[in-house]
């Protein structure tokens, strides 16, 4: 039987869910394509180098190593509404790809370089999932999930420091012996997780489409508020009221809240208030995040209907904004203390 190494198998599977990716023709999967596809040509670049050990191959692995946590941080940028990339994120890839190609004439510390890229953009995806009001593109029903995607995303790029430095611990005690397994090995835990962590992310963002009319009115409201309240107004009470009240009003008046691929920048062109300020002034009042804020409407739209309608408990979940009936039962019992059946049948026969 013939035996294909794990680094090709890596490739090929990633090749696979980029290829199902590419398949739902969505805007905002794009990306996370490019990225599945940068992943799948860098683990079979690392397959073929431990097996032919070529010079074109010496230089192409780190140039594709140094690329990945870059796109990866794009991704997750790009669901905070950052749609381009600053210029200096391809500082450290220019000078690895330059080190590599000039390796013959001098020895450059490449290793050193793409391992403390790693560990930088790990630490800082950490960091930027402690603020989840900087996931504005994310629907608010699965914000959770994007948060969680995002520190398994840190983690994993963290990850590829213990393996550089068991590769360093195996060429000082074992003059490379174990190499190629634990950078295949490595490779196969590292680069499939991190890559599944971009496609959860991926599939919670909403490319949300602006018309302009909401666009005209909204940039007007938000110049109106310029000119009474900055983002230092948010230390004063009176600045998180005033701004919670205008997007609770066009939450409610504009029944947002039943739209299941609402996101906190959709709220924010609406009421024409930056995001981040909508974020705090609800964290401010209200003690609680955006989604919880959201899903609270939700709750009292459901509740309406359990009890003047003969809905499908499942239909009312949709009807009222919610995409899963976990995410549903959850909030539900969370507000109420009760299950949206037993809720329906105290409230029927009082």
């Amino acid at each position: 039987m013939v035996a294909i190494p794990l680094p090709f198998v890596v490739s090929l599977l990633l090749c696979v869910l980029a290829g199902s990716l590419w398949m739902q023709r969505r805007h905002t999967s794009l990306l996370a394509c490019a990225f599945l596809l940068m992943c799948a040509f860098t683990t079979f670049i690392v397959g073929l180098r431990w097996a032919l050990d070529a010079a074109l191959l010496r230089t192409l692995q780190p140039i594709c190593a140094s690329l990945i946590p870059v796109l990866a941080w794009w991704v997750f940028a790009k669901a905070r509404s950052q749609q381009r990339l600053p210029w200096w994120h391809g500082l450290l890839p220019a000078l690895v790809c330059v080190c590599a190609v000039t390796y013959p004439w001098w020895q450059p510390p490449v290793d050193m370089l793409i391992t403390a890229e790693y560990i930088a953009y790990g630490v800082a995806l950490w960091r930027s999932a402690k603020h989840s009001h900087a996931l504005e593109n994310v629907r608010l029903s699965d914000l959770n999930w994007a948060i969680q995607s995002e520190r398994v995303a840190g983690t994993m790029l963290l990850f590829s420091a213990l393996i550089d430095g068991a590769m360093t611990l195996d060429f000082m005690l074992y003059q490379g012996h174990h190499a190629v397994w634990i950078l295949s090995i490595g490779h196969a835990m590292l680069l499939p997780t991190l890559a599944l962590s971009v496609v959860c992310l991926s599939v919670t963002t909403t490319e949300d489409i602006e018309h302009p009319a909401e666009v005209a009115n909204g940039t007007k409201t938000e110049d109106n508020f310029a000119c009474t309240k900055d983002e230092a107004s948010l230390d004063e009470e009176a600045g998180a009221v005033q701004i919670s009240q205008q997007a609770n009003k066009v939450l409610k008046e504009q029944a947002l809240y039943l739209d299941p691929d609402l996101t906190l920048a959709k709220i924010a062109r609406k009421a024409g208030i930056p995001a981040r300020q909508i974020s705090a002034a609800i964290n401010r009042t209200a003690s609680q995040n955006v989604s919880q804020w959201v899903n609270q409407y939700r709750i009292e739209h459901a509740k309406n209907l359990l009890t003047t309608t003969d809905a499908p408990i499942t239909q009312i979940y949709l009807d009222s904004g919610f995409q899963t009936k976990s995410n549903f039962h959850r909030e539900f019992s969370r507000l109420t203390k009760q299950t949206p059946s037993s809720y329906r049948k105290t409230n029927c026969t009082s």
